[in-house]
């Protein structure tokens, strides 16, 4: 089942994708509490997919990103595997949807480069989640473009400036919820060239165990989403490019690079 967030009637509502049609949900599919996710309700309505405006499928209060979480990434980058999830935050602030821009900030020096990544979207509230309990706590999975600053990245000694940006968490097109997450092909494609191709069964740390170790950490809140972590084949983005990420069995993630001056003319 495809779970969108589409902007109808001056507002946002959520939606299943069926074919070509939206049918309209009444409320969220998130759960708020108790021992399984919200059942779906629907409320009637049914829009033609063609004319909605499809949003980033949830609004998260955080993203939690793995680095260095790929083997061949390791390997490209030269970092050593990390012996715990390598995690780092980006805002909520950063997240824009499908077919939207992201805006390369206007630095003196920059290099903004794209990272294909699986997301999972949290269903209900989450803390010390065992490993085998962690499908109990997931609504579904989605793409992430986790975009990335270099020089940053590199001059301040840790990632959050880099990764903050405006813009620099782009996510969707919608939520799947029938799939499994452990072995899925991921790919990066920069106007129309395949730039990354990898398999989700060359993570480091899977999700179950990344669901389980987060908790741990920091309370998981409905809607927030964990980015896996990017295989190798990093490369950077320009003004004019179009940057696909596709997921195996989830869908293509399609955004615009453009210059500050042209985002904000949009």
């Amino acid at each position: 089942m495809k779970i969108v967030r589409f902007g109808a009637g001056g507002r946002a509502r959520y939606g299943v994708l069926e074919g070509d049609t939206i049918r309209g949900l009444r409320g969220s599919p998130f759960a708020d509490s108790g021992v399984g996710l919200g059942s779906l309700e629907f409320d009637g309505k049914t829009l033609d997919a063609g004319k909605a405006k499809l949003l980033a499928p949830c609004t998260p209060s955080k993203l939690v990103c793995l680095g260095v979480n790929y083997r061949s990434h390791a390997e490209e980058t030269g970092l050593p595997t990390p012996p715990l999830p390598l995690i780092f935050l980006k805002p909520s602030t950063a997240v824009i949807g499908p077919e939207e821009k992201i805006v390369l900030p206007p630095l003196p020096k920059r290099r903004v480069d794209y990272e294909a990544e699986l997301g999972v979207v949290i269903g209900r509230r989450a803390r010390n989640v065992a490993r085998e309990e962690f499908g109990r706590y997931v609504l579904g999975y989605t793409c992430v473009n986790d975009v990335t600053e270099r020089y940053a990245q590199r001059d301040d000694g840790q990632w959050t400036r880099a990764k903050s940006f405006d813009t620099f968490a782009p996510i969707g097109p919608w939520i799947e919820t029938d799939i499994s997450p452990h072995d899925l092909k991921i790919e990066s494609c920069l106007n129309g060239e395949v730039r990354q191709s990898a398999r989700t069964s060359d993570l480091i740390f899977g999700v179950a165990e990344l669901v389980s170790f987060i908790s741990g950490i920091m309370t998981l809140l409905p809607g927030d989403v964990i980015a896996t972590g990017t295989p190798s084949g990093i490369g950077r983005m320009n003004a004019g490019d179009v940057i696909e990420i596709r997921i195996e069995g989830i869908g293509t993630l399609r955004n615009f690079v453009v210059d500050q001056s042209q985002g904000e003319a949009a």
